[in-house]
């Protein structure tokens, strides 16, 4: 029978085994193995620390453990460095991109119950509403117990010369009160200083108070200049909200009825055709979303009806037609979601493949150190300790190893996150995203590193302890573990390889896309023009001395030494606005309204010079052009191709259909081909205006200069003295063509950029693997080759042998990785340029790359196994 007694004496006489285990091997680390003898006789001090051990609770154990484990690692300390910064760069990487998704897409916004939360929308128009159109819905609703309006705007800050911009809000005034938003300091804005007419105030955001005023408590009553306009600062917001926007931090708002006072006469307030606002609401108690959805789509025909903008009868009809929808907004809005979610979540699947290679490279390293410490493992068992205990101990180890690399992994992340903020930033737009350390991101480290300790730690585990104690313990034994053609050891490097192709060819594939795309025909030279935007509303000029105010400007910076040419323009290649209108063209029948939809600038004399674009047929804009002239136009090639056909564009006619058809413009010339709004466009058609016969001038315009110098940056200085000796109160933002084209590609950039860094750490990773399994492959087979080199085997045949035994590793690995890298890169459709996902150059390239990195790390090993000395090898045996 089973009595508690025998159980007791059972436990007893296995802690006495384990024990003896312990102490012999102690003693055996320090060399000592008279001490291991007088150790193991010594029976009080065994029965002593027995009584101990039986005493112990888990706790106790689990300490021995991470003691042992400490020790293991101490007395490793480069495999110890090579897992950690392995485990360090696979984890820190998913958490870095981890911290982005979060940031864009999972984090709710800092208000009162962001679930509540729900944007209205139209079916058609889709998130942008007209300022009546909010005033009809605010003033109509009964389902929303606190609704809001509200549009992103940069402010100004200078009071002239070169611009200084912040990015902030205009606001109805129920913003705050709807969020359930209080102020850190002072108060926030209410309805009642929402009204037409309003002198405005300020609400400044609390890091922004902190970067701007140093938290300083006095700065209420004090007055912040925008666009040149005095707001008197009331309150400070509460820390941690920098608007609704996901990506962009607002720094400060402004009731939306001051929009008059920072747009002046061009105001939105009262135009039904601009489309400005987003509308949030929060639903009364107990009104679900689908019935606030239902109430607003009675209310919409109404409101449409009573904001009817000038339109022709086809869209009069689609306006009136139109209803409100609602979706959650939790989460905020986000155009930065919008863009790079796709990306995100791609490169978070390659990260996950990095960190698998990198468990697959710990791997191996933990079976090799397994290997060595067969003996080890043999004594222990042969004294007692059972095989679970063991494995208990293993794990233990690689589970402390993958939280050294976790801790290396978090500092990692933080240089990671805010690396990536930067490459999705550009000059213009500053990324605002919070990665700080908290406990979401804390969790999912934690997580991923118990995932990765017992991913990689579990196959060294269980095969270390597949020992026979009989075998281990002689004397010379070389190890059991790794028999097979395919062991596991050689099973983990094919997967590593396989694995490394699938990101080095998806890394060949984004390079190439943006190379492709860096260095694309524009259609125009974009180095040595320098963008100077010039506003004159901040100098109070009025409409019919703008255009005169313009040509002076020009004219002034024409003269400037280092100045090879110079216009005006409305727009600018590769800029953030589109202006395109619907025509009606003499002899062409449209197949639809957007067939015969154009793609327009307003440009002056000598743009096409300035910028590069050569004339194809006819002539440039000159001083003969006025308003009292006959209108004129330039086209692009596109144009001439898609309407004219074959016949001569030259003094062909067109009209603009904008509700009503303007007067016939006369085509008197052809430009190249250039991009428009984006280098991935196909090249719309395209027509150009004369900015002389702009009956309306707006109060902004580009002046175009092209440099005589190698950096149009140097004409800023001489610009800014020519503009204030003409108007010292004209604000003035320079940005060299360049750079505005290579912010349009910060997308691509950063995909390159991550995926060019990630494909070269598995392929790293992949070496390292590979160089592993071979020198310890070689290490294992010393006394084999020792003996095939004294029975006459000359080096070539041992060399070949090994890199026989290599290539068969990365051929198959090969074979794994192209047939998986088929099947997926198509996902990477969306982001690629000029190029197929399955490219057999990038396929090839890729593949060749990666076999002859995995050769030179199998060919060290293999060199090393041929100039080995038979006679050392043997005197080991």
């Amino acid at each position: 029978m089973n009595f508690p007694w025998r159980r007791r004496k059972d436990r007893e006489r296995d802690l006495d085994r384990e024990l003896r285990a312990h102490l012999e091997l102690e003693a055996e680390e320090l060399g000592d193995r008279d001490a291991a003898r007088r150790a193991l006789g010594n029976t009080t001090l065994i029965k002593e620390r027995t009584r101990e051990m039986w005493g112990s609770t888990t706790i106790d154990i689990l300490f021995q453990d991470l003691r042992y484990a400490l020790r293991a690692m101490w007395r490793s300390p480069a495999l110890t460095a090579v897992v950690v910064l392995s485990l360090g760069l696979g984890i820190g990487a998913n958490t870095a991109i981890f911290s982005l998704i979060d940031s864009v897409m999972l984090k709710v916004l800092p208000v009162s119950h962001p679930e509540e939360l729900l944007q209205v929308t139209r079916a058609v128009y889709r998130e942008s509403f007209s300022n009546p159109v909010w005033e009809q819905l605010r003033d109509r609703q009964d389902v929303f117990s606190g609704v809001l309006a509200y549009t992103a705007r940069r402010f100004n800050l200078a009071a002239g010369g070169e611009v200084r911009y912040v990015q902030g809000t205009f606001a109805s005034g129920q913003f705050f009160e709807t969020l359930g938003l209080q102020a850190a300091l002072g108060r926030t804005f209410t309805p009642g200083e929402d009204t037409r007419g309003c002198a405005g105030v300020a609400v400044l955001s609390y890091d922004f108070w902190q970067r701007e005023y140093g938290g300083r408590a006095d700065i209420l009553g004090q007055k912040i200049v925008l666009d040149r306009h005095p707001f008197p600062i009331i309150g400070v917001t509460q820390a941690g909200f920098s608007g609704l926007d996901v990506g962009s931090a607002s720094n400060l708002t402004i009731p939306i009825c001051t929009e008059p006072i920072i747009r002046s006469e061009d105001s939105w307030l009262d135009e039904r055709a601009a489309r400005w606002l987003s509308v949030i609401g929060r639903p009364k108690p107990g009104i679900l979303p689908s019935q606030v959805t239902a109430r607003l789509k009675t209310l919409a025909p109404e409101i449409f009806k009573a904001t009817l903008p000038d339109l022709r009868a086809d869209r009069r009809a689609a306006y009136l037609a139109d209803t409100f929808e609602t979706v959650s907004v939790a989460s905020g809005r986000s155009g930065l979601r919008t863009r790079y979610s796709q990306a995100l979540l791609t490169l978070m699947v390659v990260v996950g493949l990095v960190l698998v290679i990198a468990c697959a490279n710990v791997a191996n390293l933990l079976l090799a150190r397994g290997a060595v410490r067969q003996r080890e493992m043999a004594v222990r068992m042969a004294l007692g300790s059972g095989r679970a205990r063991l494995i208990r101990q293993l794990l233990t180890e690689s589970l402390l190893l993958s939280i050294c690399g976790a801790a290396l992994g978090v500092l990692f992340a933080q240089w990671g996150a805010h690396l990536l903020i930067n490459l999705l930033s550009t000059t213009g737009v500053q990324v605002f995203l919070d990665v700080a350390i908290d406990a979401r991101m804390l969790a999912f480290t934690a997580g991923v590193a118990i995932l990765t300790g017992l991913l990689s730690g579990i196959a060294p585990a269980w095969r270390g302890t597949l020992v026979r104690p009989q075998t281990a313990m002689k004397a010379n034994s070389r190890g059991v573990i790794e028999g097979s053609k395919f062991g596991l050891s050689k099973m983990l490097v094919m997967a590593q390889v396989a694995l490394s192709l699938m990101l080095v060819v998806g890394a060949a594939l984004m390079l190439s896309t943006f190379f492709k795309l860096a260095s694309v025909d524009a259609g125009f030279d974009r180095e040595h023009v320098l963008l100077v935007g010039v506003d004159l509303r901040s100098a109070n000029y009025p409409q019919e001395r703008r255009q005169a105010g313009f040509q002076t400007m020009l004219e002034r910076v024409r003269a400037l030494p280092g100045v090879r040419s110079a216009s005006v323009s409305d727009k600018t290649p590769i800029g953030t606005g589109v202006w395109d209108s619907e025509l009606v063209i003499d002899g062409y029948t449209a197949k639809s309204h957007q067939d015969v939809t154009v793609n327009f600038n307003r440009v002056g004399p000598r743009y096409f010079e300035t910028m590069g674009t050569p004339f194809a047929a006819g002539r440039d804009f000159n001083e003969h052009d006025t308003l009292q002239s006959p209108t004129v136009a330039i086209v692009n090639q596109t144009f001439v191709k898609r309407y004219l056909g074959s016949s001569n564009p030259i003094g062909a006619r067109f009209r603009v259909n904008n509700n009503v058809l303007t007067d016939p413009i006369e085509i008197v010339g052809v430009v190249k081909d250039s991009k428009y709004s984006s280098l991935r466009e196909e090249i719309p058609p395209t027509a150009y205006r004369a900015s002389s016969q702009n009956t309306r001038p707006d109060a902004y315009i580009n002046i175009v200069l092209r440099s005589a110098g190698p950096t149009p940056v140097d004409l800023i200085p001489a610009t800014k003295t020519a503009m204030e000796q003409v108007n010292s109160d004209v604000t003035l933002e320079f940005t060299p063509l360049a750079r505005q084209v290579d912010d349009s590609l910060a997308r691509e950039r950063a995909l390159a950029t991550l995926s060019g860094f990630f494909g070269a750490l598995a392929l790293l990773l992949a070496t390292i693997g590979l160089y592993g399994v071979m020198s310890y492959n070689v290490t294992r087979r010393r006394n084999e080759i020792g003996i095939r080199i004294a029975l006459g085997a000359k080096q070539t045949r041992v060399l070949g042998m090994v890199l026989a035994e290599v290539a068969v590793l990365i051929v198959t690995g090969l074979a794994v990785g192209l047939s998986a890298a088929a099947a997926t890169t198509r996902f990477l459709a969306s982001f690629l340029y000029g190029m197929k996902p399955n490219d057999p150059l990038a396929l090839g390239l890729a593949a060749s790359v990666l076999a002859a990195v995995a050769l030179v790390a199998g060919y060290l090993p293999a060199r090393r196994a041929s100039k080995l000395d038979p006679m050392t090898a043997l005197r080991d045996e």
